[in-house]
């Protein structure tokens, strides 16, 4: 089975779209994470779930959870709200990683050592004009490999 057969739809935002409209799709897509496109239109990396939260909990809190604790829970309900007008591009890691794409034709175990290799959940595929066909999860790849 190839990658384009695995393949699903998949939602995808751009550099430019509000953070706090990515964690609103994340939260009610349930999603892993969101593939970020570029000006053109092309993969351009992976928005984990974990890149918004960064944005959202204070500095402090993430160097010592123990601080948390003096943050009541209305004031923590609000926290994504603190991501204001910032955008995707804010929220990625200020090195780029590598992108987690694979072609159309790309095998199990080559969308398996691209997950592995990138630590994302999530893989972007593409076509030959690097286009985005749609994403395989870690879920999917996961029941196809056990389905065997």
């Amino acid at each position: 089975m190839k990658a384009a057969d695995l393949a699903v739809e998949f939602p995808a935002v751009r550099l430019d779209t509000p953070a706090l409209e990515a964690a609103r799709l994340l939260a009610g897509q349930d999603l892993p994470g969101l593939i970020v496109l570029d000006e053109r239109g092309h993969p351009f990396t992976i928005l984990a779930g974990t890149q918004v939260l960064r944005m959202a909990v204070p500095q402090y809190c993430q160097d010592d959870p123990a601080l948390a604790r003096v943050v009541d829970e209305p004031a923590a309900d609000l926290l994504l709200r603190e991501l204001g007008d910032r955008t995707v591009a804010q929220a990625l890691p200020a090195e780029k990683r590598e992108l987690a794409v694979v072609a159309a034709d790309a095998t199990v175990l080559e969308i398996a050592a691209v997950m592995a290799r990138t630590r994302t959940p999530l893989v972007a595929v593409v076509d030959k004009q690097r286009q985005l066909l749609g994403a395989v999860t870690l879920d999917a790849l996961l029941d196809r490999m056990l389905a065997e």
